[in-house]
């Protein structure tokens, strides 16, 4: 992607999880990369139940941003160029469509893109527990290439807070991406004794 900027597709669902998307979102923006919004109805009901914002506060933290009824938007055509898409927090509704390739909003139509450019596409999803049905299609999204990274504390960061939980999760799921940043806390192997 020669003289083109990092792009970065993010998705964000009705799922529970909006905190994780913010956090994101703030993370990108701080490494300069890109952002291509597209956040789902359903999300635009739960952001406010879950933060202190609104859905309009956090499409203000996006360089572009797509209603997702507009699939004549830029990603939804392989021809624009991206580095992956990211969906967080990823409701099962939005998996499954992903999965069965039944794409019925710009949100599912470009992760079906971003797989079927063989670019990244990283789910966050937000169940438990899982159903056999779930387990299917995200069996048959890992064969088609999609990475399934559900948002799992990482105990060995010693969490004191949501906020440290929330930091440590984002910064996984941007290495996914290859996208660095400072807020991960790295196993370094237990202290020799």
């Amino acid at each position: 992607m020669s003289g083109t900027p990092i792009r970065i597709v993010v998705g964000i669902t009705g799922a529970s999880g909006s905190i994780y998307a913010v956090k994101l979102l703030e993370e990108l923006k701080s490494a300069g990369v890109e952002t291509h919004l597209v956040i789902s109805r359903a999300a635009t009901q739960v952001i406010p139940m879950e933060t202190n914002l609104t859905a309009s506060q956090v499409a203000e933290l996006a360089d572009f941003v797509y209603r997702p009824e507009d699939i004549a938007a830029a990603i939804s055509s392989g021809s624009f160029r991206t580095a992956g898409m990211i969906v967080v927090p990823c409701s099962m509704r939005t998996m499954s469509e992903i999965a069965s390739g039944v794409t019925s909003s710009l949100l599912s139509r470009a992760a079906d893109v971003t797989l079927k450019e063989r670019r990244p596409l990283v789910l966050a999803i937000r169940e438990t527990p899982l159903h056999l049905g779930h387990l299917r299609y995200l069996t048959s999204l890992a064969e088609m290439g999609a990475v399934i990274a559900p948002p799992v504390p990482a105990m060995y960061a010693r969490p004191a807070t949501i906020e440290d939980i929330v930091r440590q999760s984002v910064g996984r799921l941007l290495d996914l991406l290859k996208i660095e940043t400072n807020e991960v806390f790295r196993w370094q192997g237990k202290s020799p004794q």
